[in-house]
């Protein structure tokens, strides 16, 4: 069932792309996801098909996002989960909790493959895009360091005299990591060699950075400050020459961003940012309330000046918003507020006509002149032009070839195991006698079984002779 459901979704998909309906972003609440766990973190795997959730009381809740419903439940930590990732295979988690710990799971077998401890807690732990042997762990008040699955730690050379917080990321392809301090400075750093390749400033040493998330396509990422502007960048545009020599400290240069986006009005603090799935838009939620803003971003075609804020998704007053994650494939957006997870998508309009364009929508009963070939197996009234009689001939289907959806794959790959997508689910039945697949019992017939079985214990009882004492 889990098969034609995820074939189903990607022949949805590819059309809604090619009537460009795909490229859109949300616009009302569309339910909650029933948890009794207080979810505190969410992350998609790269497919949307499966929706971590990190919850206080150190559980992973892993849900099956087509049907919304729980699939799986891990044991993972002692106290509460601060961040959830995925690996490209979407086989594999890795979760850092405040009990010190960031675990690596294998989603299928539910085991723990590798565990690490610090002397502190860990606010972030993210797997290399195209390395799972490769973990970034960001502990608090502590420089980031890259883990890898053998045991070994590098910490990055990107603190300085007084840093008191340092947030990192990895970028698209893995290659380099990102990671911003307190005073402005934003850090790029070669995830192979762990050299230091450039720093930039946003602005002035009181735009501490908060935050930096790439986009699923193409190569801009944000950056989250304290000055409350979130600042969109091009990463091709920074990254285009690497100008350190070796044994030079980095000659720091501020930056302009290509965009920034702010709430002019209530000066909003922002709790967390992403990008959408197809990188049109950016969503950022409120720090103080539960309120989500969706920008769409600058591109080629359109100005920054043009750019404007789309869309406000306003919560339930007095709730806190904890996180924030897009949907990679679809225009649906999951917070995470006051332990509840909410979820808000688009409505999608049935429009037939846009499928077949001889369809038409009937308001009342019309009546109808039925042909007299109308319903024969073979229309001999019927001729069909040459061209188009070459349409209907008998066409070779190949239904064991699996064939790539573009929306799924980056540019650079060619041949890529999907790994974990779905997660087998059985059917959670509490009472079997409720069970609206067995037959109906009828109340009036008289089990003889019973019958039997209780004369039988009288009669050994009778004939049993008494003891004595």
């Amino acid at each position: 069932m889990h098969n034609l459901t995820a074939i189903f979704q990607e022949m949805n998909l590819e059309l809604l792309e090619s009537y460009g309906q795909n490229y859109t972003y949300p616009e009302e609440f569309d339910g909650i996801l029933d948890s009794t766990n207080n979810t505190l973190a969410a992350s998609f795997n790269r497919r949307g098909s499966l929706l971590a959730t990190g919850c206080n009381d150190g559980r992973i809740v892993i849900w099956d996002f087509l049907t919304r419903r729980s699939a799986k439940v891990l044991l993972a930590h002692t106290s509460s989960i601060c961040s959830v990732s995925w690996n490209r295979k979407g086989n594999k988690l890795v979760t850092a909790g405040t009990d010190h710990q960031v675990a690596i799971w294998n989603v299928l077998t539910s085991e723990c493959e590798h565990s690490f401890r610090f002397p502190g807690p860990v606010s972030a732990a993210y797997f290399n895009p195209r390395n799972d042997k490769q973990v970034l762990v960001c502990p608090l008040k502590q420089p980031p360091l890259i883990v890898e699955t053998n045991g070994e730690r590098f910490a990055l050379p990107c603190v300085e005299d007084g840093d008191t917080s340092v947030c990192a990321a990895f970028d698209r392809r893995g290659r380099c990591v990102y990671a911003g301090n307190s005073k402005g400075k934003v850090f790029i750093i070669c995830a192979k060699k762990f050299k230091l390749l450039k720093a930039f400033k946003i602005g002035n040493s009181s735009q501490g950075v908060k935050q930096i998330k790439f986009a699923r396509k193409g190569g801009c990422f944000l950056v989250n400050s304290v000055d409350r502007v979130i600042r969109v960048y091009d990463s091709e545009q920074i990254v285009s020459d690497y100008s350190i020599p070796e044994g030079e400290a980095p000659c720091v240069s501020t930056v302009e961003p290509i965009q920034r986006l702010q709430d002019l009005v209530n000066r909003t603090l922002w709790k967390t940012c992403v990008f959408s799935g197809d990188g049109m838009f950016v969503c950022a939620g409120s720090a103080k309330q539960h309120q989500i803003y969706i920008w769409e971003k600058a591109t080629e075609t359109k100005a920054v000046s043009q750019t404007q804020l789309v869309k406000i998704l306003e919560g339930t007053r007095g709730e806190q918003l904890l996180d924030v994650v897009w949907h990679p494939v679809r225009p649906i957006v999951v917070s995470v507020s006051n332990g509840m997870i909410s979820v808000w998508s688009r409505n999608q309009v049935e429009n037939w006509s846009a499928f077949a364009p001889e369809f038409t929508e009937l308001d009342e009963n019309v009546e109808y002149d039925e042909k007299e070939s109308e319903f024969d197996e073979e229309d001999e009234d019927k001729s069909l032009p040459p061209d188009e009689a070459e349409l209907f001939q008998d066409i070779e289907i190949d239904v064991e070839k699996v064939e790539k959806i573009e929306a799924f794959f980056s540019s650079d790959e060619e041949d890529f195991d999907d790994g974990c997508i779905y997660i087998p689910v059985a059917p959670d039945i509490d009472d079997p006698e409720d069970n609206p697949a067995l037959p109906i019992k009828d109340c009036t017939e008289v089990d003889l079984t019973k019958k039997k079985s209780t004369k039988r214990k009288k009669s050994s009882k009778i004939g049993r002779p008494k003891k004595t004492r």
